[in-house]
């Protein structure tokens, strides 16, 4: 399933409940950080082992509405996610080259 077909498969689910009317792009733009929100606390106080191990259903859960929400987001900014994800990783690869930062965590202001 390709990323637009995924859209559409949301934007359905939205509209067959009547929820444009609640989807501006600050509301849902706050929504999607209250769900990354809910994706990080799942680690709090283990490791990322232990996290993934005692709930990964939950996880899933999470990733997969801050998922849904960057969708939604995306259609109501009226922005390609496709597109935008294919040019900020050209401006990352800027950013960070491979003969600079293979291996190395450093911030590109630090290479």
């Amino acid at each position: 399933m390709t990323i637009e077909e995924l859209q559409k498969q949301v934007i359905a689910f939205r509209d067959e409940r009547n929820w444009k009317q609640f989807h501006n792009p600050k509301d849902v733009a706050l929504s999607l950080s209250l769900e990354a929100s809910e994706l990080l606390e799942n680690f709090q106080w283990k490791t990322s082992d232990e996290a993934l191990t005692i709930n990964k259903e939950n996880i899933k859960d999470e990733l997969a509405d801050v998922v849904i929400y960057a969708l939604l987001f995306a259609d109501e900014a009226q922005i390609d996610l496709a597109k935008a994800v294919q040019q900020k990783i050209k401006k990352n690869a800027l950013k960070y080259p491979v003969e600079k930062a293979k291996g190395n965590k450093s911030k590109y202001t630090e290479l």
